[in-house]
């Protein structure tokens, strides 16, 4: 009895290494994009009184981000892209600091076209990230939207990467997702939550190269513009305050099959700084997990459930074996065949972020993945938690 126990208990872990061997595979095989020629510098920045039509809109909301609005707005003003590619639309939500004021300062002086849209003037557009995103989308101008956070530093060649991506591949493309890296002091919290968030960029990548899109971050991600009003937009989950990103990444999928793609090239990393406590990195889990049980997307469901028992089958295993000692060996087995998969998918990641000293947390990550993950599923499906000020679920 206590061999078929061992097996069942090794069996998730077993097919949890088989979907990240072939997500590795995925991952080896996404294409990196040849970045264009520079601009001359006279060409560099798109001036603001340009009228011609630019190719990306560049949408940011933003909420209270006084702190860390200056220096995305500066990064913005380095891309090295000819004048007139882009444009910059932030769409201020109802701020409570001094980022209004900011905001309506830098529309002045601004070396880029800038145009500030504030939801407290338009009291119909609502509040939440979607509705200020829907806001600022009713001002761009480009056919191309990219998407970033107020809170988040960008690369002098972003847009350029992006370019690049799209002119290699043509008209059938309605939607690119680009790599998001955590960034903050060296220590534990930091290593731990660097590394999960490092397997989520990669499993969304290498999960969109095979052809099943599962996931995506709303910190870095681009769209066509007449994709997403087919797909009718944030239509159908409007309402929950997450899933700006992964909802629409899922529709334009299912609309327009083969037409998502990674951006796997350095330049376009975005970085943004992680949670700086354990309540706040569990406080914005809880607020992305609150999202799962609103997937009709079976994809990503079967990847989330066979993730949760991957990690709970061997814990179980380890507690069992204080009644069960033949089990013991069978939950170690578990834990060796998980940790070898997540160490083979995540080193190839790692590598591109530029974090592989991350791959010496893994370990201790499996160790407290299970509980952690149990913990903020089970607080994600009951809702309720507190982001930007206000009170969710």
């Amino acid at each position: 009895m206590s061999s078929a126990w061992g097996l069942l208990l090794l069996a998730f872990p077993a097919l949890y290494a088989g979907q990240m061997l072939r997500l590795r595979r995925a991952w080896q095989h996404l294409p990196v994009p040849e970045l264009p020629a520079l601009p001359a510098a006279s060409d560099t920045l798109a001036a603001p009184e340009s009228a011609a039509t630019p190719r990306f809109s560049v949408l940011v909301a933003a909420r209270n981000e006084a702190a860390n609005l200056p220096q995305l707005l500066a990064d913005l003003a380095r891309q090295r892209l000819p004048g007139g590619q882009f444009e910059v639309v932030v769409a201020d939500d109802h701020s409570t600091d001094e980022t209004t004021a900011l905001l309506t300062a830098a529309a002045d002086t601004a070396a880029y076209h800038l145009r500030v849209v504030r939801l407290a003037e338009t009291p119909e557009a609502g509040v939440g990230k979607k509705a200020a995103l829907q806001a600022a989308l009713q001002h761009a101008r480009a056919p191309w939207v990219v998407c970033t956070d107020a809170d988040c530093r960008v690369g002098p060649d972003w847009l350029r990467a992006y370019a690049a991506l799209l002119d290699e591949a043509g008209p059938d493309v309605h939607f690119v997702s680009g790599p998001v890296l955590l960034t903050g002091p060296a220590t534990l919290l930091q290593g731990l939550s660097g590394l999960e968030f490092a397997g989520l960029v990669g499993t969304g990548a290498a999960g969109i190269a095979a052809g099943t899109p599962t996931m995506c971050n709303g910190a870095n991600l681009a769209y066509r513009r007449t994709a997403f009003e087919s797909v009718a937009g944030y239509a159908g989950n409007a309402h929950l305050p997450s899933g700006d990103d992964e909802f629409l990444l899922h529709k334009l999928h299912a609309a327009f099959p083969g037409s998502i793609r990674f951006l796997k090239h350095p330049a376009a990393l975005v970085r943004t700084a992680g949670p700086p406590t354990l309540a706040a990195l569990l406080r914005q889990r809880v607020r992305w997990a609150s999202k799962w049980r609103h997937y009709r997307h079976p994809p990503s469901q079967r990847l989330a459930v066979l993730v949760l028992l991957a990690n709970l089958a061997p814990m179980a295993g380890l507690v069992a074996s204080v009644w069960q000692p033949a089990l013991l060996p069978w939950a170690a087995a578990g834990l060796g065949l998980k940790l070898a998969a997540d160490c083979w998918f995540l080193a190839p990641v790692l590598q591109f972020l530029g974090r592989r000293r991350w791959l010496g947390y893994a370990p201790l990550l499996q160790l407290a993945y299970a509980p952690y993950a149990l913990l903020v599923g089970l607080a994600g499906l009951r809702g309720g938690y507190e982001w930007k000020g206000r009170r969710a679920g």
